[in-house]
């Protein structure tokens, strides 16, 4: 999410996990699958194998970026349109048990004790090891920092109660046991927790501040990307207030009332003010040559899940996010 996605959903899980494959042998290595199939013409890559192999679209992108689906004989991009008579071969591993490595990087803490902990995720970041990303996730690091957390989420989020994107900088709470997890995950469903964010976005808006409240769902056209759509959406509310404004950009504050996947972005899409940076729903490149999304979640409050104690912590913008602005100011 820009946040922003909360992890309650999960059944807790065992010490091991396996990948969503079969084991059947195909007289390949012990367990792996052959499969060799056409598509029709024009249908995107990573969407007709999703389609014929019946798993979900990002293991199937992960195959596609580990070279295990092949167009004639030669590796190709998850968004290559099928030709005519293209001979698909997919490969699909064997079973393999994930364990999640405890790993030594740097962590900027703001606040821990034996039930939570609040930490400033820098921008670049994943939150949780998933396919094309197994290490140097922000879980990686709580491990190596502190291996008793929460395993309600189970091996790959132990203690993730939400997220915020890759390219999205600042605060989490993170879960060191399941009484603080489910603690929090209350307040997140209830909306009792604040989220702040700071973001520069795409021209002058005029409005001083305003609510965006529309339903957030999968895009149709791209399985990959949220929109606001009107069938198999959740209701998704952005307040949002200008602090500063300049002629070919704003910088302003976002508070989230709910937290879906990519809410922020997505609303500000929606009111043609995409985030700065942002290449999924802005425009493709920018004159900053930015490696993603201007967004920061600058503050965090909530009630202590044991203690009940109303608690709040603020973490500035990062260098990369004050010199993009200080840039915008001298060029206004």
């Amino acid at each position: 999410m820009d946040g922003e996605g909360l992890n309650t959903g999960w059944e807790a899980e065992g010490p091991e996990l396996e990948l969503e494959l079969d084991s059947e042998d195909n007289g390949h290595r012990e367990g792996e699958q052959k499969l060799e199939f056409r598509l029709a013409e024009g249908t995107r890559l990573d969407v007709g194998v999703t389609d014929r192999v019946g798993k979900s679209r990002s293991f199937i992108q992960g195959l596609i970026g580990e070279g295990h689906v092949l167009v004639n004989g030669a590796a190709r991009k998850a968004n290559y349109k099928v030709r005519a008579m293209d001979e698909i071969t997919v490969v699909i591993p064997p079973p393999r048990e994930l364990k999640v490595e405890a790993e030594n990087i740097p962590l900027e803490i703001l606040y821990e004790d034996e039930d939570v902990l609040v930490v400033n995720k820098p921008q670049g970041m994943v939150v949780h090891p998933a396919p094309g990303a197994w290490t140097k996730t922000l879980v990686n690091a709580l491990l190596f920092h502190c291996r008793n957390l929460s395993g309600i989420n189970g091996v790959l989020r132990p203690g993730i109660v939400h997220r915020i994107d890759k390219d999205t900088s600042g605060l989490l709470v993170v879960a060191k046991n399941d009484l603080a997890h489910q603690g929090l995950a209350e307040q997140i469903k209830a909306h009792s927790m604040a989220r702040r964010y700071l973001a520069i976005v795409h021209g002058a808006l005029f409005e001083p501040s305003g609510t965006v409240e529309a339903p957030i769902g999968r895009d149709p056209a791209d399985r990959k990307k949220m929109a606001v759509v009107f069938q198999n959406a959740k209701e998704a509310v952005t307040h949002y207030e200008v602090l500063e404004r300049y002629r070919d950009f704003t910088l302003l504050e976002a508070r989230l009332e709910t937290g879906r996947t990519h809410q922020i972005r997505v609303h500000m899409a929606y009111l043609k003010h995409p985030v700065l940076g942002d290449p999924l729903y802005g425009p493709r490149k920018n004159s900053f040559g930015l490696p993603g999304q201007m967004l920061h979640a600058q503050l965090l409050g909530f009630r202590h899940p044991r203690s009940g104690e109303y608690m709040e912590f603020s973490a500035p913008a990062s260098g990369l996010f004050q010199k993009v602005l200080e840039e915008i100011r001298r060029a206004d």
